[in-house]
């Protein structure tokens, strides 16, 4: 994303990247907020894709089944999964096109030569004015110019590929023994499936495969099924602290999951990497050197981090088992409420005005209860400054 916005801009653009295109761990769906940022890079509609019509809650004894594109919606609003081999060949294409030079090369380290930086890769050296570190959770550029993650800041995500599957319908699931939620999320050809679990819980990837082997047996989609497995990383910010997170210096950026951009609650990462992305590319279109820097780093911390500091304390009562109860039985009962979790899924109704909307269901008994369980010895979620209990009940 940032290299077509600079390329079309005219800067001179490099891509280090020997593995595109090729399959991620990742569940590759793009909301509808993310579908509007590349409107004009990509034809998302040319490319084989799932437009997901409905969604299944699994609770710990009942599971709702939700509707989610039965309000006039086309396509474009909902929330459509691809194949990360085919999106983002498409986006290196575009980036091509655009005038950026695609290098097939690993890069290897980084070291500042003055005003610029000498990027060594495993073919040779180059030296560059501006770094842009879009290389993933366990990024090189992260590791060599700020710090690596902290294991509160990141989670587990581990499962499958289930090759001979697929459905135009996501199944999700809370887990409570390693609290966190499981996903299945089908692609054209396959499903994409796995859980994902904080890494303080010190849930490991064979664990979380077990688990996500056991559920797919349950549901009979084994049989027949050639499994992929996976397991990565995935960071977040919004369990950081404020002002303190590492995204930008003079003369580099961090980008996407390199930048920790992940909801730590729903773990969508698609939309916030091509946001850095368009974010990065403003700022130095903008200004240069630390002021574009700044322009960048100040942009995510007042707008993004908020948010995903706000899915983060919501995360810490969500995985209970009697509050993903409570949420199966809204779903169930609220059409109000089942308009706001198809919203939320599709990405256009942010965690901010979440409490208001839903506060507008007038669902008070579910409200109250949740609120019960909000009030309980052991809750970890912060209520200062935002009134939290009230925006976390409502979500229910």
């Amino acid at each position: 994303m940032a290299a077509v916005r600079l390329a079309r801009a005219g800067a001179s653009v490099t891509l280090f990247d020997p593995s595109h295109p090729r399959e991620k761990p990742c569940g590759g769906g793009l909301t509808g907020r993310a579908l509007a940022l590349i409107d004009d890079i990509i034809d998302v509609r040319s490319l084989p894709a799932v437009v997901v019509t409905s969604a299944t809650v699994e609770g710990p004894d009942r599971t709702a089944h939700v509707a989610l594109n039965d309000r006039g919606k086309t396509p474009d609003s909902s929330l459509l999964v691809v194949s990360r081999t085919l999106f983002d060949r498409a986006m290196a294409d575009a980036a091509v096109a655009a005038g950026a030079h695609l290098r097939a090369e690993r890069a290897i380290d980084i070291v500042r030569r003055g005003a610029h930086f000498l990027v060594r890769t495993n073919c040779g050296e180059h030296q560059v004015d501006q770094v842009l570190g879009a290389d993933g959770a366990n990024s090189m550029i992260r590791k060599k110019l700020a710090h690596p993650f902290r294991r509160a800041e990141l989670s587990v995500a581990a499962g499958y590929f289930v090759h001979g599957s697929t459905t135009s319908t996501i199944a999700l699931k809370t887990m409570h023994q390693h609290p966190g939620y499981l996903w299945s999320f089908p692609r054209p050809d396959h499903l994409a499936m796995g859980i994902c679990a904080a890494a303080v819980h010190r849930a490991s990837s064979t664990q979380l495969q077990a688990q996500s082997a056991a559920w797919l047996r349950v549901h009979g989609l084994d049989r027949g099924a050639r499994l992929t497995p996976y397991s990565w990383p995935i960071p977040s910010i919004g369990h950081a602290a404020r002002r303190t997170p590492p995204l930008a210096g003079a003369g580099w950026m961090l980008l996407g999951d390199a930048a920790g951009l992940v909801d730590p609650l729903t773990r969508e990462g698609i939309y916030y990497a091509l946001l850095s992305g368009q974010w990065a590319a403003d700022a130095l279109v903008a200004s240069s050197g630390e002021g574009a820097a700044s322009l960048y780093a100040d942009r995510i911390l007042s707008v993004l981090q908020p948010e995903l500091a706000r899915a983060a304390r919501l995360s810490g009562v969500f995985f209970t088992p009697a509050f993903s109860s409570l949420l199966v039985r809204g779903l169930e009962e609220s059409r109000g409420i089942r308009d706001v979790f198809a919203d939320l899924v599709a990405g256009t109704q942010p965690y901010r005005g979440l409490r208001r909307r839903l506060l507008a269901t007038r669902q008070w008994s579910l409200a109250a209860r949740a609120i019960r369980l909000l009030l309980r010895p052991g809750f970890t979620g912060t209520m200062s400054g935002v009134a939290l209990p009230h925006e976390m009940a409502t979500r229910s």
